[in-house]
């Protein structure tokens, strides 16, 4: 997002913490109202271009969105839409784009308040590695041709009872609502979201073997340490990685398995 969106957006973040961190709401719950005004503005694009119009006084479209949402979300909910509608929008779809990541906010927000993040950031990780490792899976997940109904009775076959609730709902929300993302940007966007939670970055660490609790915290110290802020490792174990570890926190990759260690001295005997 540009210029007003980012503005309006980070007010709107404030707002939304500012509203979970009252014990009378209910962040799942607000996650869900939040989701279903997502999925009216992503398929009404004449009603979120009038809600957006920077034409239009702020308090009038405010007004509106009270209207139009009525009694179908809390008092909660609603006073977040309007606040986010009297705020400028550098494009329209920025306000749907918006709101569906201050949905899945507050469902992590929910998650963080029961104590289980941490299990729902490893659920979107392992959920995202099962998918890339099966072809089938993921065409089941992606295709057009099927109902948003099946979709989500395939996900419950897969994650129901066998993953946090916040987990189910926020995977559930990408594949049934795509959004024209692909369900891998998807994935990585919800991780990011959650790592963000506890200001923490995310880390992918891949080695040929499981590392020990010890490896594990040694090497989170030494990313925190390099990086500044608290890190949250996704684990993953791949026999062809030879030896040492392969960690990638966003773009940057720091490379120290054997393999690459090797090629590295290949190269530089042929140069």
């Amino acid at each position: 997002m540009n210029g007003a969106s980012r503005e309006a957006l980070a007010a709107a973040r404030e707002r939304l913490d500012a509203l979970t961190d009252s014990t009378s709401v209910d962040a799942g719950s607000l996650a869900d109202e939040l989701a279903a005004v997502t999925a009216l503005l992503d398929r009404e694009v004449s009603l979120r271009r009038v809600l957006t119009d920077p034409a239009q006084a702020g308090e009038a479209k405010a007004e509106l969105a009270r209207r139009l949402l009525g009694t179908q979300v809390s008092g909660p909910a609603a006073d977040l839409v309007a606040g986010m509608v009297r705020s400028r929008w550098s494009q329209s779809r920025d306000l749907v784009d918006a709101l569906e990541e201050l949905a899945n906010t507050a469902d992590l927000t929910a998650a963080q308040q029961a104590g289980k993040l941490d299990d729902v950031e490893d659920e979107l990780f392992r959920f995202g590695r099962i998918v890339s490792g099966s072809t089938e899976l993921r065409a089941a997940l992606t295709d057009r041709k099927a109902t948003a109904s099946a979709k989500g009775g395939l996900l419950r076959s897969l994650l129901g009872g066998r993953a946090q609730p916040a987990t189910e709902r926020l995977v559930t929300r990408l594949v049934t609502a795509p959004r024209g993302r692909s369900l891998e940007a998807g994935l990585e966007s919800l991780s990011k979201l959650a790592a963000d939670r506890r200001d923490r970055m995310v880390a992918t660490v891949t080695s040929a073997v499981p590392l020990s609790d010890p490896q594990k915290q040694r090497l989170g110290a030494a990313l925190a340490k390099l990086y500044g802020r608290t890190m949250h490792l996704n684990l993953d174990v791949d026999p062809e990685v030879l030896g040492g570890i392969r960690v990638q926190v966003g773009d940057e990759v720091i490379n120290g398995s054997l393999a690459d260690r090797i090629e590295d001295a290949s190269r530089r005997l042929a140069g």
